[in-house]
């Protein structure tokens, strides 16, 4: 197909992955057309001391394991190689995991049955039957400190007893002056892939006023209804729905959006 024909031609798509995750999203949005540019919200640090491989040997003993993120269990396997298997019969070891990417991980960790929410919120989570009956139950759940804090404050309202590990942190990440000249020389319209508020504030804060209106400008595609209201909250004047944060789901969202822009 030309470039000139390709759904998102003369446009841009920045990416806020933490540092070293932005290539399949990259990849993707410069085989539609766009020029893709990586500005990183996070980093990740593994946390590999004692009392975190103590937390989740205890977190795996639970009935039932949740893990938050592709990140949770890369870091978990850090810690532990081989997780044991869950297979999901009466009594043994259960994993559920917030979305499909996170899924598809504990997959190759060998992890077993893995139980997934249709979509990759904690609201979702909650929502499964799996987790409606808890209290009494040990449930782990593998992640990183911060966040919204939702899942765990909610099974323990339940009455579920949590065994939490927290493998990895999310830290800043510096904004070099290399992203910030490849951003501004990008083309002046175009996307950004919101899949954490946290990310998406650590930008924010960290980029001058002329990058950060510019970014602004862009159409935030948002990977759950709570991200867009923040993106909306943050200054973007247009945001467009993904149906999950893969790179498959956020680009058909702003596909279409962009489909329906050049028919108008």
């Amino acid at each position: 197909m030309p470039p000139s024909v390709l759904p998102l031609s003369n446009g841009f798509v920045v990416s806020l992955r933490a540092v070293g995750q932005h290539r399949r999203l990259l990849r993707a949005a410069e085989a539609l057309g766009a020029c893709g540019v990586p500005l990183p919200g996070l980093r990740l640090a593994a946390r590999e001391d004692t009392p975190t491989r103590h937390a989740l040997d205890s977190a795996l003993t639970a009935e039932a394991v949740i893990f938050t993120s592709p990140a949770a269990v890369r870091f978990a396997r850090r810690l532990l190689p081989q997780l044991p298997t869950g297979d999901g019969s009466q009594g043994s070891l259960r994993y559920f995991a917030l979305g499909t990417v996170t899924a598809a991980a504990l997959h190759r960790a060998g992890g077993g049955r893995v139980v997934v929410p249709p979509r990759a919120d904690s609201e979702a989570l909650l929502a499964l039957p799996e987790l409606g009956e808890v209290h009494g139950r040990r449930i782990g759940l593998v992640t990183a400190p911060g966040g919204r804090g939702l899942l765990a404050a909610a099974l323990r309202e339940r009455g579920a007893t949590l065994c939490v590990a927290e493998v990895y942190a999310r830290q800043p990440a510096r904004l070099s002056q290399a992203h910030i000249r490849r951003f501004m020389a990008a083309p002046d319209l175009g996307a950004v892939c919101v899949t954490s508020a946290e990310a998406l504030d650590n930008v924010l804060a960290r980029l001058p006023d002329a990058a950060r209106m510019k970014l602004l400008r862009a159409v935030a595609v948002v990977s759950s209804t709570r991200l867009g209201a923040i993106a909306r909250a943050r200054g973007f004047a247009t945001t467009v729905l993904a149906r999950s944060p893969t790179p498959r789901e956020l680009f058909a969202a702003l596909v279409e959006h962009a489909s329906a822009q050049s028919i108008r």
